[in-house]
């Protein structure tokens, strides 16, 4: 999956150190970011690379992490080279882009762009907000709130009925692909509530045996994936939500239309179920 980038490693620990010249840039502008795109694979831009023409760059960068012992910052409104190399590029490069560490560096990054270009003024007075030295926080001075990274819990579901598997495709998205039923939790429930309301609302049908198999974090939503699998509970006829699904139908293990993908918790889910693993 897109994490997983041993041996390289996240460190996500807020540690704001001031940046140098070979520190990594990443910079984003709604839904595109800078960077470089070559045979060899995508790079970010350094300190080095944009200074000429940001003479303030490394005041006004904020600390993001570091994977090994490279360290990534946010700038904002920087000016750029018009002959550069670096170019914006739309972020869903980051599905399938390589080095995977640089991927998922860019799109970690990205989820924390949007939580601070989200939060520049106070939900409860409407006060400027700060940063906090000590810890990923937004701050405001004069009501006392404080603000952390948004991250939205929601659940994927692979209902399952003996050597079937149901498979959907979502409604009014571009995403046209086969997917596992996914919806996110509400206040006052538990995930495993959570999968047993999602499978009723989306094709009214009951579940048991709701059973943990492994986590992701999701940074295009700003989501923290949990996927599930259960059993069928009874009758196996489908009653479709066609505002949120397309169509949903029961697949053979032997007959599931799906190849391998490295980005993805569903994909995943999905080929475990094919190859006799679940």
């Amino acid at each position: 999956m897109i994490q997983d980038i041993e041996p390289h490693h996240l460190d996500n620990q807020y540690r704001p150190l001031p940046p140098d010249k070979d520190s990594i840039v990443l910079y984003y502008e709604d839904h595109a970011v800078l960077m470089k795109v070559s045979e060899e694979g995508i790079a970010f831009p350094r300190f080095s690379d944009l200074e000429r023409l940001n003479g303030e760059i490394y005041e006004e960068s904020t600390y993001l992490f570091s994977v090994d012992e490279e360290r990534y910052y946010l700038a904002d409104g920087i000016s750029r080279e018009l002959l550069s190399d670096f170019r914006m590029e739309n972020t869903e490069i980051f599905r399938t882009a390589e080095p995977q560490h640089y991927a998922f560096a860019g799109i970690t990054g990205y989820q924390l762009y949007n939580w601070y270009k989200n939060r520049k003024y106070c939900g409860r007075c409407g006060k400027r907000m700060k940063h906090g030295e000590k810890e990923r926080m937004l701050y405001c001075e004069a009501c006392n709130n404080m603000e952390f990274p948004k991250i939205c819990p929601a659940v994927i579901i692979g209902v399952t009925d003996h050597n079937r598997i149901l498979m959907s495709k979502y409604a009014g998205r571009t995403y046209k692909k086969y997917a596992l039923l996914a919806g996110f939790s509400e206040i006052g429930e538990t995930v495993e509530q959570t999968v047993a309301r999602e499978v009723m609302e989306e094709v009214g049908l009951k579940v048991k045996n709701i059973r943990y198999y492994k986590s992701q974090p999701w940074a295009f939503s700003d989501t923290l994936l949990m996927g599930f699998y259960c059993d069928l509970d009874g009758n196996d006829t489908i009653t479709l939500d066609r505002e949120e699904l397309a169509m949903a139908e029961w697949f053979e293990r032997e007959e599931i239309p799906v190849e391998p993908s490295r980005d993805s918790l569903t994909n995943e889910m999905i080929l475990q179920f094919k190859n006799g693993k679940q």
